[in-house]
């Protein structure tokens, strides 16, 4: 408790104040205002691969940045995503790089395997001494049906995890996932699960936001297209899920996507995709929700994170098709880069690290 002693017509009164709490408390955060210009170095592209879904740690093994990323033959077409992806690893110096490919950190292994076929949405993370790797996976006939998209597998995904001591792997992976959808068919994840997003939280425990699909809609789509959250003691699960839909906006069936969940300054924090404009009048973009506990969320007092243009260091603002997929990165406790994945056109697709000053 404060004390303030004002002094008026030559008395001195006594107000009483609680002490003011950061305004990043109360979702006062601009990531907007922060956003700097990139250099050439930090676009991460292949000529023969599609890139997608960037997330990057540094490794207190070899003090390098280890970028994890979604990959998959061009030739395939951009719909392939969804039976072709692998999560590939590369390694750079800095963390606007230039990146080097090293290695595919989770291949495909089969059909008999629950992720065998396909491997996406990695978010990567360092809890208590080792690195996980949350992402999703599924299967299914493996036939590429691009342009259209394949609804087996897309319908088959799943939430997983894989554990290593060293980024640079031997990853772990195991034969179930750690977020399944529910048995109950009228559940709001009965249909499928993917993109999921974990932060640990302040009393030691693990909160993940994914993405669900239910059934109440026509198929094969589905719908539904909401957020749930889930938390667990161990960041490796069990993690009981809370079955409230969050990132909601009234009459619009799908209204976000890519969530990215951090807590900072005593508040969680998550960027998403605003599908078509849902929560601001910019259309599609990057938008921000900030929550107290967790489970209630709200969208932030500055919710415009980006909308689809990427201003490079030498002056030139890019109109961009997509600009999604955020993914944070921190550097001793300070935000660094926000990686997203661009689409300048369908053909034609690369992560980037965008400087947060």
């Amino acid at each position: 408790m404060k004390v303030k002693l004002i002094f008026f017509a030559g008395l001195m009164v006594f107000i009483s104040c609680s002490r003011q709490r950061p305004i990043s408390e109360h979702g006062g955060l601009d990531l907007n205002s922060m956003m700097g210009l990139v250099p050439q170095s930090a676009k991460f592209i292949n000529d023969t691969s599609f890139i997608w879904c960037g997330t990057m740690v540094k490794s207190h093994v070899d003090q390098k940045y280890h970028m994890f990323y979604s990959r998959w033959p061009r030739e395939y077409g951009f719909a392939a995503w969804v039976t072709s992806s692998e999560v590939a690893h590369a390694v750079s110096n800095s963390p606007f790089g230039p990146f080097e490919h090293k290695d595919v950190a989770l291949p495909h292994r089969g059909s008999d395997h629950w992720d065998g076929m396909y491997t996406h949405n990695p978010t990567v993370h360092f809890f208590n001494g080792k690195y996980y790797i949350y992402y999703t996976g599924n299967f299914g006939d493996g036939k590429i049906t691009s342009p259209k998209l394949n609804w087996t597998h897309r319908n088959n995904q799943r939430i997983g995890v894989a554990i290593a001591e060293d980024p640079n792997g031997p990853w772990q992976r195991f034969d179930h996932p750690i977020i399944d959808v529910s048995e109950d068919s009228t559940a709001n994840d009965a249909q499928m699960v993917a993109n999921p997003s974990v932060t640990q939280m302040p009393d030691g425990r693990f909160l993940m936001v994914y993405k669900a699909v239910a059934k109440q809609r026509p198929q094969p789509f589905g719908g539904p297209v909401v957020h749930l959250t889930a938390i667990a003691d161990k960041p490796e699960g069990p993690f009981v899920k809370q079955n409230k839909p969050i990132f909601t906006a009234e009459d619009v069936d799908f209204p976000a996507e890519d969530p990215y969940v951090w807590y900072q300054d005593n508040t969680y924090y998550a960027i998403v995709k605003d599908m078509n404009g849902a929560f601001t009048n910019t259309g599609r973009s990057m938008v921000l929700f900030y929550s107290l506990d967790g489970l209630d969320w709200k969208l932030a007092k500055h919710p415009l994170v980006s909308d689809l243009n990427i201003k490079w260091v030498d002056g030139t603002t890019q109109k961009l098709e997509a600009l999604e997929r955020p993914q944070l990165f921190f550097e001793n406790g300070k935000l660094v880069a926000l990686l997203c994945a661009v689409n300048e056109t369908l053909e034609h697709s690369y992560n980037v690290q965008i400087p947060l000053k």
